[in-house]
């Protein structure tokens, strides 16, 4: 299946991208390079092939950033994504430490991309799916004032179900 020619939204994106790599039908060794896909390296043609099939238009300006959310779901596959668990929430359920999320929020760049991984891995340890239309406008906003928007919605989640333990 090919993404429409007619744009579709972020959170419709997300969530064929989730549909489509956390599906059985989808080849194991597909999932595993896109899995093993680091940000900081050329793309491998996995990558491009699944990229070219199910992005849609415009992934190629923000090339890095879409490699991550890619690889990030692949590592949680098959249950990446679910709409109704904020990211804060999935965090604060599954222990996360503060000090972790604190240095996730203030991240940029590069160092947002690593540590997106790498929050990806601890909750696939953890079992622990989340909004990743959520996690894809943290890492894709560039405008200041919808970053600090994005960084407090995670963070008053994360702090309302910590505070529940």
């Amino acid at each position: 299946m090919t993404v429409s020619q007619a744009p579709m939204s972020l959170e419709s994106t997300i969530g064929h991208v989730a549909g489509v790599i956390g599906s059985e039908g989808f080849p194991t060794g597909e999932r595993a390079a896109l899995r093993r896909i680091s940000p900081s390296h050329p793309p491998p043609l996995a990558f491009y092939r699944f990229a070219l099939r199910h992005l849609g238009e415009g992934w190629e300006t923000r090339l890095a950033d879409w490699m991550t959310l890619v690889a990030g779901i692949a590592l949680m596959s098959p249950n990446a994504h679910r709409p109704d668990r904020g990211l804060g929430r999935a965090l604060a359920e599954s222990g996360y430490a503060e000090a972790r999320l604190e240095r996730l929020l203030a991240s940029e760049g590069s160092t947002r991309r690593t540590l997106l991984l790498r929050t990806a891995r601890f909750l696939a340890a953890k079992g622990g799916p989340c909004n990743w239309s959520e996690v894809a406008q943290l890492l894709l906003s560039r405008e200041p004032e919808k970053r600090e928007r994005i960084n407090r919605r995670i963070a008053q989640d994360y702090f309302r179900f910590a505070d529940k333990e």
